[in-house]
């Protein structure tokens, strides 16, 4: 299992022995919302915020 730190609260994230880029996973400390954004080696930041879409 590999694992990365969390940009938001240092803490180490436990990830898929595969993990890829542009997924998106979850703190188990702090509950943020992660994207992976390079697998080798692995580096994550802050997922960004969906935008709702309202039908306009």
């Amino acid at each position: 299992m590999t694992t990365a730190v969390c940009p938001s609260c240092e803490s180490d994230v436990a990830l898929d022995s595969a993990p890829r880029q542009h997924e998106i996973v979850e703190c188990a400390e702090c509950r943020s919302e992660l994207e992976i954004l390079s697998v080798d080696p692995v580096l994550m930041a802050l997922a960004p915020e969906a935008e709702e879409d309202w039908g306009e």
